[in-house]
């Protein structure tokens, strides 16, 4: 067991607080890494807000973590100290998803991500002999280390800079993997991202490296459309200035063959259906409060369109991660461009940042 800094949420919308706790050693099957940066999601500012409520209070959050490995617990034989990995979300590996090559649909998946302790029930870490609540993502990697479970640790190579590749393991795979992954638009299709944060961009730099003929931005901010035209984008269209369902089909000629939902807005999610040709699919991946209900004209469904929700980007992470890198370093995946970096002590800016939509994706550098 060792000291390690960590940022810790103790209440429903409370500040990061950077604390010393006790870490543990990694049990069988299990990492430690030493986190180098770690992305910030949206999905931890969701968590933050219902800590004590709909998530277990207090709690280290943090899933974008990427690092090096520091040790390994028995049995380990896919990582080795001296490794540069990245952490991703945690998966049984048992159940039929995972061993039908499907772990974004863990039959276990809250249990493993969202439950802040191990698969057994116990805390990865404590505080003064209390235990305290992680195994966010099945890593909580707002920390100067972290322990995550052999199946959520992937390889990297080392000639790309580990600071940068946090958020891989959550976000930037999100976006591309809905692509790349789960809606594999043919060559020359036509796409159209509503929402063009962190995922959407995501979404549209993996539609541009696949072949789309038009790729179709919508957006509220003039900045996020401005950049999305630079990674990709062939066209852009600002939801503020009038209905982007007509302007999509006026742009289009009658609407497009693909659509993903990346703002959890229901009224945009019904715009990300409207605008589909027959037999057009909108991918789902923005996040609503629980509960919430999209209605949809059963009419415009029976011509062929079908709605998907998308986790993860559907992907198998020891291979789409290092996919996206090779990417990324030919020059036609530049996710970089999304990132801003941050001081760890600087998390609570580096959250109002993003909340305001003055920073894409906030990286914090240990």
């Amino acid at each position: 067991m060792q000291d390690v800094k960590v940022a810790v949420v103790r209440g429903a919308g409370a500040p990061f607080q950077i604390e010393s706790v006790q870490m543990d050693d990694p049990r069988t099957g299990e990492v430690l890494v030493k986190v180098s940066a770690v992305g910030v999601c949206h999905t931890d500012m969701f968590a933050q807000g219902l800590a004590g409520l709909g998530f277990p209070a207090p709690i280290v959050l943090g899933h974008e973590g990427a690092g090096v490995v520091a040790k390994v617990g028995a049995g380990v034989t896919k990582v080795a100290v001296g490794d540069h990995v990245v952490l991703t979300f945690a998966s049984c590996g048992q159940c039929l998803n995972c061993q039908d090559g499907a772990p974004t649909y863990c039959n276990n998946f809250g249990a493993l991500n969202l439950a802040g302790v191990r698969a057994d029930g116990s805390t990865t870490m404590q505080q003064n002999g209390t235990p305290l609540h992680g195994s966010f993502f099945g890593q909580s990697s707002f920390g100067t280390y972290a322990i995550a479970n052999e199946r959520n640790v992937v390889k990297v190579p080392k000639d790309v800079p580990i600071e940068l590749l946090g958020p891989l393991g959550c976000g930037i795979q999100t976006g591309a993997g809905s692509i790349m992954n789960a809606l594999r638009p043919e060559i020359g299709s036509t796409l159209a991202v509503f929402g063009t944060g962190a995922v959407g961009m995501a979404a549209i730099m993996a539609a541009r490296a696949v072949g789309c003929g038009m790729i179709i931005g919508v957006d509220v901010k003039p900045n996020r459309l401005a950049l999305a035209l630079e990674l990709g984008a062939t066209h852009v269209i600002n939801a503020a200035d009038g209905d982007p369902v007509e302007a999509i089909r006026e742009l289009t000629g009658g609407g497009v063959r693909y659509s993903l939902e990346a703002t959890g807005i229901i009224k945009v999610m019904r715009q990300a259906v409207d605008v589909l040709l027959p037999r057009g699919v909108c991918g789902v991946v923005g996040s609503p409060p629980p509960q919430t209900e999209l209605p949809l004209d059963p009419n415009h469904l029976l011509f062929g369109r079908t709605v998907r929700g998308i986790i993860e980007g559907e992907s198998v992470p020891d291979v789409f991660i290092p996919i996206l890198i090779e990417l990324y370093k030919q020059g036609r995946f530049p996710f970089d461009k999304l990132i801003r970096q941050f001081p760890f002590e600087q998390i609570n800016e580096a959250i109002h940042a993003s909340e305001s939509g003055e920073v894409l994706k906030p990286v914090l550098v240990m």
